[in-house]
């Protein structure tokens, strides 16, 4: 009899473990599919508060790549792209490089997503071309899609161990664009991953 309830015990777990695993999957498909929905151009402002303070005006332009299997986000300041960031997913989970203006590139996982709220929030997961631990950098990111024409960005950012956070207030100035046309390309080209 305990035999039986091990191994009744043992398949419900493993059941349940691959259900987890599978809404996870979920999740981070999904969260992309609203990422995707961001393509076109925005305004807004930036405040800056903590150790650095300030404010200024920031634009932003969404935009597919990789035949819609990523968004890219180019933050941009005086008409000058001054970062960009790129979604992707990488198996079940959801990540993001940031190439920021500070010359480093953190790469980062979502450690929450959760869509009821509109929120995706990334972790460090590690950096290239930082000079010295103390050079800044940003080490988190939390994204709040308000609704499909605006949207909220903060960059955790560090430097010399101290902690600021960017806020990046945005709302759409053009038209969201039909699924039709926000498809990224979805279909086959001639490029090297898809030969005619």
């Amino acid at each position: 009899m305990r035999a039986i309830r091990t191994f009744v015990f043992n398949t419900l777990s493993g059941s349940a473990l691959a259900c987890v695993a599978h809404a996870q999957d979920d999740s981070a498909v999904a969260a992309l599919g609203r990422l995707k929905l961001l393509a076109g151009d925005w305004e807004g402002t930036l405040e800056w508060t903590g150790a650095r303070t300030g404010t200024d005006s920031i634009n932003a332009a969404y935009y597919l790549t990789g035949n819609g299997s990523a968004v890219v986000e180019n933050l941009i300041m005086e008409n000058v792209p001054v970062m960009t960031s790129v979604y992707h997913l990488d198996g079940s989970d959801l990540r993001v490089t940031h190439y920021c203006g500070a010359q480093n590139q953190p790469r980062l996982k979502a450690k929450r997503i959760d869509l009821e709220r509109s929120a995706i929030d990334f972790g460090f997961l590690d950096i290239t071309n930082l000079r010295l631990a103390a050079a800044p950098h940003v080490h988190g990111l939390e994204l709040r899609l308000t609704d499909s024409n605006h949207l909220t960005i903060t960059f955790l950012f560090q430097k010399d161990g101290k902690e600021s956070r960017e806020k990046i207030v945005l709302k759409r100035v053009d038209k969201r664009p039909s699924e039709k046309e926000s498809d990224g390309g979805s279909r086959p080209s001639s490029s090297h991953c898809f030969p005619t």
